[in-house]
């Protein structure tokens, strides 16, 4: 996906963000499939994405990227915040 964003927007920074945050998201992922009390790093990369692309989709107001990822980080948020407490 990231190498897709990186064609559309030919930025370098958004190939390594995107990689470096879908690195991040799959370890994650990994993480809590292997021990479901392990959301904390889950849960950090969706509170990161939610304000950065939550802030460009305010300022941009196009859905996408920026609004749909929001939008699931906020979800992913909720999610993982739940298992925090």
């Amino acid at each position: 996906m990231c190498i897709l964003f990186y064609l559309l927007a030919g930025s370098i920074m958004s190939l390594l963000a995107g990689t470096v945050f879908g690195a991040l998201s799959g370890l994650g992922a990994y993480q809590v499939s292997a021990n479901p009390r392990k959301v904390v790093l889950a849960f950090m990369v969706s509170f990161v994405l939610f304000f950065v692309m939550g802030s460009r989709f305010y300022r941009g107001r196009k859905f996408m990227p920026a609004g749909l990822v929001t939008l699931l980080s906020l979800l992913m948020m909720i999610r993982y915040g739940a298992c925090l407490f």
